[in-house]
């Protein structure tokens, strides 16, 4: 008997870490973030969050309303129900009290989200010449350049550009294959090559750049982006992926470019705008991108063609 409970109780054990596991880290601690928000204002009210009834949601819902994107408030509706599932408590997430309530919300507000700008060709040029012209150790130059432009040339979210390793890199003739082991959207780790051709001006070419960061720090093994510490002597430790935004809004800032509304995410999505721009078909974007529904690719072409597509381009005054 005491086999059997133990056994159990190993399962049980286990079972706990393969549903910790199936979430990613990052994922796992904005549920957490977000239930402890949810638990305030609970605590505050008299409410309990744990376990909750939908007329709660609602209400906390509601009271989110007046400064948070509908974005936000489903994103708290879905942590607030995980946080349940994870502790053995069921909500009904669907409920009509919660449901008809975003639906109102929703009406009410808009849903229209306003993203950060993307960093386009004429953003990523004077970024790269600014960052040329700084009175700062060539070594601290050349990472924030490479940071940069492997960023837009590969569409990479910032916290797979941290991510990526010496040994994920694969310099071939046509240019660079880059794998990318996990992301956002490949919670399993299945993984994806990214290939990235020579730009014919080699200044603002994400592998010339590439390269030339690899010998100049002489990295062989390990994550190919690093901190500096004092004396600018390159350490060891991985970029984080706030690091990234910072460099970006500092690159932006020197360039005269007001940095407030891009963010690391930037990078990528001036990626896409651009490529869209040029022609470039969704499929032949999400390639790079790693998107997997169309939608968000979609979005960035209609922006990209508000103007070439525009009617008033017929009207002639």
């Amino acid at each position: 008997m005491n086999e059997l409970l133990t056994d159990v109780k190993k399962l049980h054990e286990e079972t706990l870490e393969n549903l910790k596991s199936s979430k990613a880290n990052n994922t796992l601690r904005a549920y957490k973030s977000d239930f402890k928000d949810f638990g305030a204002f609970c605590s505050k009210h008299g409410f309990n969050s744990m376990p909750t009834e939908p007329k709660v949601v609602s209400l906390y819902l509601t009271h989110l309303s007046g400064v948070s994107k509908i974005s936000t408030l489903r994103r708290r509706l879905v942590s607030i129900g995980i946080v349940h599932k994870l502790k053995g408590h069921y909500l009904d997430t669907k409920h009509p009290v919660i449901i008809e309530n975003l639906m109102g919300i929703k009406r009410k507000k808009g849903s229209i989200q306003k993203g950060k700008k993307p960093i386009l060709i004429n953003h990523l040029k004077q970024i790269i010449n600014v960052i040329d012209e700084q009175k700062i150790e060539k070594i601290k130059k050349l990472r924030n350049k490479t940071l940069i432009l492997l960023g837009f040339g590969g569409g990479f979210r910032r916290t797979e550009l941290i991510s990526i390793d010496h040994e994920d890199i694969d310099f071939v003739q046509e240019g660079i294959k880059i794998t990318v082991k996990r992301s956002k959207t490949d919670q399993f780790g299945e993984g994806m090559i990214k290939g990235l051709p020579y730009f014919s001006n080699e200044k603002y070419c994400p592998v010339t750049n590439l390269k030339n960061w690899l010998t100049l720090s002489k990295i062989k093994t390990g994550p190919i982006f690093r901190r500096f510490s004092k004396g600018s002597n390159l350490t060891s430790h991985r970029l984080t992926d706030q690091s990234v935004v910072l460099i970006i809004k500092d690159c932006l800032k020197l360039a005269g470019i007001e940095n407030q509304n891009f963010s690391g995410h930037s990078l990528r999505s001036g990626f896409a705008t651009v490529a869209a721009e040029s022609g470039a078909d969704e499929r032949s974007i999400m390639a790079m991108t790693g998107h997997k529904t169309t939608q968000m690719v979609r979005r960035y072409i209609k922006e990209a063609n508000l103007f070439k597509n525009n009617a008033l381009n017929k009207i002639k005054i």
